[in-house]
This record gives C-alpha cells, sequence and structure tokens, in this order.
C-alpha cells in the first residue's frame, strides 16, 4: 500500500513526466473535454424534456413512465449495451457521462415548472398574456432555480461517470491512470488518479455555485 509521500511524489512527477500518451494535466484536459460534451448534451436534453414534462400534462404522461424506468439504472450498468451500440470509441463514453448527468437535470427542471405558484400563473393570464408568454415570463423565471440546482448535481454526476466511460476502451485520461493502476497493481498510480477527479470535482461544484449566486442573487439561499 502506498503511504502520502509516495503518492504526493508521483502525482508531482506525473506532472512533468508523460504517463502512457501524456501528463497528468493531458489526462485532466482529456476527462474534462469528455465531461464538458457529455454535460453539455445532459443539460440541453435534460431541461428541455423536464421543462416540457413539468408544463404538459401530455408530454408528462407519455415520457414519465419510460423516463422512470430508465433512470434508476447507473451509467455503469450502460456499458456493455453502448459498446454494442457505439463501439469503443469517444462516442460511448460520451454517452456514458450524459447518462450519468441527464435523470437529475430532467427531474429538477420538472421539479421547477410544477413548485410554480398558481396565483402568479393565473394573474399573468387574468392580464391577458399567452400560453408562451406566461411559460417565458413567470414559469421559466420561477423555476430557473430548481433547474440550475439541477445541472449542479448534473455536473457532479457527469464527473464521476468519467472513470466509468474511460473503462470503455481509453488510452488517456484520469480514468485510464485509475484501470491502469489496477491492471498493474500500482496503489499509488490509482491514487494519482483518483486524488485529481476529487480536487477537480470540487472546483467545478465551487465554480457552478459561484455562477448561481451570480445569476440568481435573488434567490440567495445563504441569506
Amino acid at each position: 500500500m502506498a503511504g502520502p509521500e509516495e503518492v504526493f511524489a508521483l502525482i508531482c512527477k506525473y506532472f512533468i513526466e508523460p504517463v502512457g500518451r501524456t501528463t497528468l494535466f493531458g489526462h485532466i484536459g482529456a476527462s474534462l473535454g469528455r465531461v464538458l460534451i457529455g454535460y453539455s448534451i445532459a443539460s440541453l436534453a435534460g431541461v428541455t424534456l423536464g421543462l416540457a414534462m413539468g408544463y404538459s400534462k401530455t408530454v408528462r404522461a407519455i415520457a414519465a413512465p419510460l423516463f422512470n424506468i430508465v433512470r434508476p439504472i447507473p451509467a455503469v450498468a450502460w456499458i456493455p449495451m453502448t459498446i454494442l451500440w457505439l463501439g469503443i470509441g469517444e462516442a460511448a463514453k460520451i454517452f456514458i457521462i450524459f447518462i450519468g448527468g441527464f435523470a437529475n437535470t430532467v427531474i429538477n427542471s420538472m421539479s421547477g415548472v410544477r413548485t410554480v405558484d398558481p396565483v402568479l400563473i393565473g394573474a399573468a393570464q387574468l392580464l391577458g398574456a399567452s400560453k408562451w408568454q406566461t411559460f417565458r415570463r413567470v414559469i421559466l423565471p420561477s423555476s430557473f432555480p430548481y433547474v440550475f440546482a439541477g445541472l449542479q448535481i448534473s455536473l457532479s454526476g457527469s464527473w464521476m461517470s468519467v472513470l466509468a466511460a474511460e473503462m470503455v476502451s481509453s488510452h488517456e485520461g484520469v480514468g485510464w491512470l485509475i484501470i491502469t493502476g489496477m491492471n498493474n497493481a500500482n496503489t499509488a498510480q490509482i491514487m494519482a488518479g483518483m486524488i485529481p477527479i476529487g480536487v477537480v470535482g470540487f472546483i467545478l461544484v465551487s465554480l457552478m455555485r459561484w455562477i448561481e449566486k451570480k445569476l440568481c442573487a435573488w434567490n440567495d439561499r445563504s441569506r
């Protein structure tokens, strides 16, 4: 079992010397790039579906049964089917990251719409607002804090799924470091991959919270 000093020395070494195809900076960058693509797709699709399910009973009736079946399945369980559908290239990795972030975005976006004060909706309609105007000017702004909370959870889920994604025949990334260390029984390398995942995940979450405070200052829950 590697001690803290050995792990720290190895991390410093990996920042300077390549391990595999690139240095630790390159592995972190590769993982972040995959997460950015998968998370962006999950956010766009999840917010769209969640808002539609929250606003329309018809969409909710159609989509909710299938969504509730798929939602509990963890990203790692999709690996065999993903390989069959998409092979072992980048598309497979991005799909697994997408799965890791999709469900929470849908749930929070739908909850945000369904918790909008009916009085506000009624007041808008009483003043002659159309359905689209009511949605755009009342429902969407009111549900935005829920949507943003879902985006934060989704980002964490997507980043945590990077290990599962990079189990699919990867040659770079922090997940690759861990898998290679496991195959070689190198606990120091495993820890050298785990620690950056935790540190980068913390930075991403902190960044999202800072953005939320800037965009949703009127809904600052810390006050």
